[in-house]
């Protein structure tokens, strides 16, 4: 199996290349493409913006129907895959999952198309598995770990930061947005190096593991 990794932004990219290799067997390849934020998905599914500006929803129609159409001009039974991972930010689950999966059946309905939505955000697969924060950062607030209730709707990424950054998530909002942006690549960078996925407790990651457990065993 082939699978392309379709995420929102660098720090996607950066997590999902040190956990792809833990979630798949062996024998199987990927490809990891990383945009330059998530957007929205286009009216009538067609894209408004320049494809050069990289809005992973924005061209979500463009780039399925392009994968359906390589795939299948690799022969019958080529055996591939698109997996879009993303983050669920202020949407509600049941109706951002309806629309992705509307725009893969208009726009590409013979492609094998997975959707892995993270809870709120990506931080929250981190939370998941609260070993591997202390393993990348030991002094982490063990408390603030503790208090944390997976895939909860809190402002993830602030409830991160309050357990790893000194001073707290205050501290760091303080420094400004290309800060907070250098902090989060850390994140992705030291983090999935400890995680253990079979251990990680966050429902959104556990739907990722069995989407690829399904796709490449």
């Amino acid at each position: 199996m082939h699978i392309e990794f379709l995420v929102e932004d660098q720090s996607g990219k950066t997590m999902l290349e040190q956990l792809v290799p833990k979630l798949i067997g062996s024998g199987h390849t990927y490809s990891i493409h990383s945009y330059k934020g998530i957007g929205r998905i286009p009216k009538g599914l067609k894209p408004s913006a320049d494809p050069e500006k990289r809005i992973l929803l924005d061209q979500l129609p463009r780039l399925l129907s392009g994968y359906s159409k390589a795939f299948a001009g690799y022969g019958r039974g080529y055996p591939a895959a698109v997996v879009v991972v993303c983050d669920l930010d202020d949407r509600k689950l049941a109706t951002f999952l309806k629309e992705l999966t509307a725009v893969s059946e208009k726009a590409a309905p013979a492609l094998a198309t997975e959707f892995c939505v993270a809870i709120e955000e990506g931080e929250a697969w981190f939370l998941g598995d609260p070993a591997a924060v202390l393993a990348a950062y030991p002094k982490a607030k063990k408390a603030v770990l503790a208090g944390y209730k997976q895939d909860s709707i809190c402002g993830t990424w602030e409830v991160l930061a309050e357990a790893v950054y000194p001073g707290g998530r205050e501290a760091l909002v303080a420094k400004g947005y290309q800060v907070v942006g250098a902090e989060k690549s850390q994140w992705a960078e030291r983090i999935p190096l400890h995680m253990t996925p079979t251990a990680n407790k966050s429902p959104s990651f556990k739907k990722l593991r069995a989407v690829l457990n399904k796709l490449a065993p």
